[in-house]
This record gives C-alpha cells, sequence and structure tokens, in this order.
C-alpha cells in the first residue's frame, strides 16, 4: 500500500512539474488549487 502511495506521489509530482513549466504557469496552477479548497470549504 505504501508503495502504491509513494508512486501516485512521484507521478503527480511528475505531472505538476510538467504542467509547471513556466512561471506563470505555476502561478495559474497554485491559483486554481487555492480555488479548488476554497470551494471545499465553503460547500
Amino acid at each position: 500500500m505504501k508503495r502504491n502511495a509513494i508512486l501516485a506521489l512521484l507521478l503527480g509530482a511528475a505531472f505538476a512539474l510538467n504542467a509547471c513549466a513556466t512561471v506563470k504557469g505555476a502561478g495559474k496552477d497554485i491559483q486554481s488549487v487555492g480555488q479548488a479548497g476554497e470551494d471545499a470549504i465553503n460547500h
């Protein structure tokens, strides 16, 4: 089970790093995560 969690974390990090190739892209990604968290708290 731990192995699957670590693998999922590494894959997620690889996709996130790939998506955040630029500073502007990283800012948008961080903003979208913040918005999703805010939505989850408010609902």
